[in-house]
């Protein structure tokens, strides 16, 4: 999103901030398993979802449902940035204290600082401000239909289901490895902290997620790190009034410490999205100039959903990106392959 700067310079920098919680992985959790498009480019293979799924309570399936059709694990993620919860008893606590308009307004995405004012309307059920933020975010897939639906359900309602889902999904997924995984999440924010020390802002966050290279801008004062497990590959981004969020997958070194031989988890994710023929062609093709998707479809002459999905595994992978609605090489990603292997063969 393009942000207008009225003080004439653009900011130097931006601090960077790490911080974890299996809060965090609990709604990202109950994100992954409710994006059915996303599963099979996700590191736990699709029989995983399935056997999660099967396993949960009637009551819990139902929950998830409710959550696929209306996305309220983005209610989740922004009530979770609210403040820093040390349970999920505080968490819940927290929700419940909510008045109905502080759940609605908090539930409701960030878009800008010139939309704040709408974001208050809008809290307030005012049709037009709905309606001015719906345009506002056409370009992302489902924010319209999001911002329609949270600023007009019930709060009661809404407050009660992100307590069941969240509640049931940390009992029967996050509780049971909940030492394991918190373990992994401290292991790789000691990790991050140590290397923040030895980089610049924009240099450490393009390390710390695998690739993506985010410049300052005027309005963004910090970018917030959040590791995740559950989500890799993938680098999930949000915005917050004067931050930028990525949750971003934990390494490889961070889940196996002890083990000396283990790659990086994003170099093992590179190869192998080069490592098909399709994909090297797709590759090729994008080396060329950037293209849409219509043009790599007529290209390769392959179906949509088959281009669709490589370029999935590209992007997770970081060597594709999207910009003005085409796919892009990320020829800096492409050239670093082989320094990258080799700092692995000499660790």
């Amino acid at each position: 999103m393009e942000v207008i700067s009225t003080t004439g310079r653009k900011r130097e920098t931006y601090q960077v901030e790490i911080k974890h919680s299996p809060l965090w992985e609990c709604a990202l959790g109950i994100a992954a398993i409710t994006n059915r498009r996303l599963l099979d480019s996700l590191d736990k293979p699709t029989i995983y979802w399935k056997e999660v799924r099967a396993n949960l309570s009637k009551d819990l399936q139902a929950q998830l449902d409710y959550v696929e059709t209306n996305n309220t694990w983005k209610a989740l993620l922004q009530l979770l940035h609210q403040k820093d919860f040390s349970s999920l008893d505080a968490f819940i606590e927290y929700i419940n204290n909510l008045t109905d308009r502080e759940l609605i307004y908090q539930s409701i995405p960030f878009i800008a600082e010139t939309y704040q004012s709408i974001r208050e309307q809008a809290a307030d059920k005012n049709v037009d401000a709905i309606e001015q933020l719906r345009e506002a975010t056409m370009d992302n897939p489902f924010f319209p239909s999001y911002i329609s639906f949270i600023c007009t359900i019930d709060s009661k309602q809404l407050k009660q289901h992100l307590i069941d889902v969240m509640s049931g999904w940390y009992d029967s997924v996050i509780r049971p490895d909940l030492e394991k995984l918190t373990f992994i999440l401290q292991t790789d924010v000691q990790a991050k902290e140590s290397m923040k020390k030895k980089m610049k802002p924009e240099e450490f966050v393009e390390w710390a997620t695998g690739g993506v290279k985010y410049m300052p801008e005027p309005s963004v004062y910090k970018v917030l790190l959040i590791p995740q497990y559950i989500y890799r590959p993938w680098n999930i981004t949000a915005d917050l009034e004067g931050t930028k969020v990525y949750y971003y997958p934990v390494s490889n070194e961070s889940i196996s410490p002890s083990d000396k031989y283990m790659p990086s988890h994003f170099l093992v994710l590179k190869h192998k999205a080069l490592g098909d023929e399709v994909r090297m062609r797709m590759v090729k093709l994008l080396f060329e100039k950037s293209r849409t998707l219509q043009e790599m479809t007529e290209k390769l002459a392959l179906g949509k959903s088959t281009i669709h999905h490589h370029l999935k595994i590209l992007r997770s992978a970081q060597l594709v990106g999207i910009e003005e609605g085409k796919y892009v090489l990320k020829t800096r990603a492409i050239a670093s392959l082989a320094k990258e292997l080799e700092r692995y063969f000499q660790q």
